[in-house]
C-alpha cells in the first residue's frame, strides 16, 4: 500500500518564498477540476460582457437602415439569453471558485500550524508569538484575498480581450493593430511599478510584524507596567512600531496611487483615440464602416482598457498578496525543525536517562552551555539540579526532554540513544510542571485532560484530589466546568499552579520535570504545592530545577552545575558535609 501523504506536507513542499506566482498556481492546481469548473462558469457569465457591444452594433445599423423590425426582435432575444444565463452561472463559479480559495486558506494555516508543531524550540525562542500569530491569520487572509480581488477581471480581462480580437478581426481586421497597443503601454505600467513594488510591500510587512511583536509585548509586561507606572514607556513604543507602520504604508499608498493614475490616463488616451480613428474612418471613406461598428469599436476598446485598467489597478493586492506567500514561506521552508521522521517510536518507557559526556553550544555563542555532562539517572530516583543562573540548568532539562540535540556526546533513554528516537512518542510518557503554568482559554477539565481525549470523571477527579486542587474545584460555582480565562487569568498562581500537577498526574508519567515548580508561590500555596508534588513524584523518575534549596533537601540526590559542568553530585548531608559549592550556597539562603 503507498504511502499517505497529509494535506500539510502536500501544501507545504508547494510553497516557494523565491516563486511565490509558481506557489499560488500550484496550490490552486491542487484543485484542478473546480478550477476548471469556475473557469467554464465565468466564460459562460461574461458572455454579455462581450456580446452586448454587437448587439448595439446591429440595434444601431437596424435604426440606421430603418429596419426589418424582426432583426430588432432577434438582437433583443439574444440580449435576453444572454442576461439571463449570467445569474446560474455566476453563481456556479461562486460556489466553485470560492470553495477552493477558502480551501486554499484552510490548508495554508494547518500546513503552517502543523510546521510550527516540529520546528525546533529554537526557533520558538527567536520567533515572537505576536509575528507567528501575524502569519497565521494576517498573510493567508492576505492570499485568500488576493485569490478573491484579483481572478475576477484577470479573467474577465482575458475573455473581453479574447472576443473583442475575434470578433474585431472577423468584422474589421485593420483595426486589430490599434489594440496591441494596449499591450506594451500595459507591460511598461507594470514594469514601473513591479520594480519598486516588491521592496515597499516587503517594508511594510515588516513593519506590521514589528508592530504586531511591540502589541503582544504589551499585553504581556502590562502587570509589570501598572506595577511600576511607566505606561507613558509602553505607549511610545507601540507607538514607534504604529509609526512604523504608517510610515511604510504611506509611501506604498503613494507608490500605487501614482501607478493607478498613470494607468488609467493613459488607457482613457488610448480610448478616446480608437473612437476618434473609427469615426474618421467611417467619415473619410477609408475603410468600410458602419455607424454600428464604430460603436462596437468603441465599445471594445473601452472595455479592453477597462478590464486592463482594473487588472493593473490591481497589481498592489497580488503584489500585498505574494509578499504573504513569501511570508507564509519563511516558516514551512524554515529548517530548524526536531527531526522525528523515519527513526523508532516508543512503546514503553522506564524512566532511565543517562547523559554520556553531553553538551550544548547554542548557535553563534562562543562557550559552551554545557560541557561534558556525565550521569546516570535511575527508574523512580529524583535528582535535583543546582547553581547561579547560568549554570545550565534549564539547558540540561530540554536536553533530557529532546527539545535541544547535544552538540556534543549523548542522551540515552532506557539505554537507548535518543538521537534514534522519536520524541514525540517519549514525551507521551513525560509530563512537565513548569514555574509558570501554562492554561488556555477554557473549562478546568479541559485544561487538565487536554489532548488525552477521553477520560473517566473518576480519573480527573482522582489527579485533582491527589493534586490538592479538589476542593477548589467543588467550591466553583460550575465546578470543573468553570472557564479559566486566556493563561488561566481567573485563578491565582496557586491555584494555576495545583491544576498543572493535576494535568500531570492525569496523564501517568514515567519521567517528571520540575522547573521551579514552587518559585513563584506565596507561603500557604507553596505547602498545597508541595504537598501534591510529593504525591506526583511517587514511583517516578523525576528531575528538579530549583533555585530554593530547602525544596529539594529530600532529593535522592544533587547535581551542582558552574559554567555549564557538573561540580558536585550527592546527597543533601552529604553536599553539606563536603563544605563545597552547594554548601556555600545553602549557607547564602540562610
Amino acid at each position: 500500500m503507498g504511502r499517505v501523504t497529509s494535506p500539510s506536507r502536500s501544501v507545504t513542499s508547494l510553497i516557494d518564498g523565491q516563486r511565490p506566482l509558481h506557489s499560488v498556481l500550484a496550490l490552486l492546481g491542487m484543485h484542478k477540476v473546480r478550477v476548471a469548473g469556475a473557469v467554464g462558469c465565468f466564460v459562460l457569465k461574461e458572455t454579455p460582457v462581450w456580446l452586448l457591444p454587437i448587439i448595439t452594433a446591429g440595434v444601431v445599423d437596424v435604426v440606421v437602415a430603418g429596419g426589418p423590425l424582426s432583426h430588432l426582435w432577434w438582437w433583443a432575444a439574444a440580449a435576453f439569453v444572454a442576461l439571463v444565463q449570467n445569474y446560474p452561472n455566476h453563481l456556479g463559479y461562486t460556489r466553485l471558485f470560492m470553495s477552493v480559495v477558502r480551501q486554499v486558506g484552510a490548508d495554508l494555516r494547518n500546513a503552517l500550524t502543523a510546521r510550527l508543531q516540529t520546528l525546533s524550540i529554537g526557533f520558538h525562542t527567536r520567533v515572537s508569538a505576536s509575528v507567528v500569530q501575524t502569519k497565521v491569520v494576517r498573510d493567508v487572509e492576505n492570499i485568500e484575498l488576493m485569490l478573491q480581488q484579483v481572478t475576477h477581471p484577470l479573467l474577465s480581462a482575458s475573455v473581453v480581450v479574447t472576443a473583442a480580437v475575434v470578433t474585431t478581426a472577423i468584422e474589421v481586421p485593420l483595426f486589430l493593430p490599434v489594440y496591441a497597443l494596449t499591450i506594451p503601454l500595459a507591460i511598461a505600467l507594470r514594469y514601473m511599478l513591479m520594480r519598486r513594488s516588491r521592496a515597499y510591500n516587503e517594508a511594510f510587512r515588516r513593519q506590521v510584524e514589528v508592530f504586531s511583536a511591540r502589541v503582544g509585548e504589551m499585553a504581556t509586561l502590562m502587570p509589570i507596567t501598572r506595577a511600576h507606572g511607566i505606561e507613558s514607556t509602553a505607549e511610545r513604543r507601540v507607538a514607534e512600531g504604529a509609526e512604523g507602520v504608517r510610515s511604510a504604508g504611506y509611501e506604498l499608498d503613494v507608490l500605487n496611487g501614482r501607478f493607478a493614475s498613470l494607468s488609467w490616463v493613459g488607457l482613457q488616451l488610448l480610448g478616446a483615440g480608437t473612437l476618434i480613428l473609427a469615426g474618421w474612418a467611417a467619415i473619410s471613406g477609408w475603410a468600410p464602416i458602419t455607424a454600428g461598428q464604430v460603436v462596437m469599436l468603441s465599445s471594445y476598446f473601452a472595455l479592453i482598457t477597462g478590464g486592463v485598467t482594473q487588472v493593473l489597478m490591481l497589481i498592489p493586492v497580488g503584489a500585498r498578496g505574494l509578499e504573504s506567500v513569501r511570508s507564509v514561506a519563511e516558516v514551512l521552508q524554515e529548517p530548524d525543525l526536531e527531526d522525528n521522521a523515519g527513526k523508532a517510536s516508543v512503546g514503553r518507557v522506564a524512566g532511565r536517562v543517562r547523559f554520556d559526556g553531553a553538551g550544548y553550544r547554542y548557535p553563534d555563542s562562543a562557550t559552551s552551555a554545557l560541557s561534558d555532562v556525565d550521569l546516570e539517572i535511575a527508574p523512580g530516583e529524583t535528582v535535583a539540579f543546582v547553581g547561579s543562573s547560568g549554570s545550565g540548568k534549564s539547558t540540561l532539562l530540554n536536553l533530557a526532554l529532546g527539545f535541544l540535540r547535544p552538540t556534543q556526546g549523548r542522551i540515552l533513554l532506557d539505554g537507548v540513544d535518543a538521537a534514534t528516537l522519536d520524541l514525540r512518542t517519549y514525551r507521551r510518557w513525560v509530563s512537565v510542571v513548569p514555574q509558570e503554568s501554562v492554561l488556555f482559554e477554557g473549562s478546568i477539565r479541559d485544561n487538565v485532560t487536554y489532548g488525552l481525549g477521553e477520560v473517566s470523571d473518576e480519573r480527573v477527579w482522582q489527579a485533582l484530589r491527589d493534586a490538592n486542587a479538589a476542593d477548589l474545584v467543588a467550591g466553583l460555582p460550575e465546578g470543573w466546568e468553570t472557564v479559566v480565562g486566556e493563561r488561566g487569568a481567573r485563578l491565582s498562581g496557586g491555584q494555576r499552579q495545583r491544576l498543572a500537577i493535576a494535568r500531570a498526574l492525569v496523564r501517568d508519567p514515567k519521567l517528571l520535570l520540575l522547573d521551579e515548580a514552587t518559585s513563584a508561590l506565596d507561603p500557604e500555596s507553596e505547602g498545597l504545592v508541595k504537598e501534591a508534588l510529593a504525591r506526583l513524584m511517587v514511583g517516578r523518575t523525576t528531575l528538579v530545577v530549583a533555585h530554593r534549596l530547602s525544596t529539594i533537601r529530600s532529593a535522592d540526590r544533587i547535581v551542582v552545575l558552574e559554567a555549564g559542568r557538573v561540580i558536585e553530585v550527592g546527597s543533601h548531608a552529604e553536599l553539606l558535609s563536603a563544605r563545597g559549592r552547594y554548601a556555600a550556597l545553602h549557607a547564602a539562603q540562610g
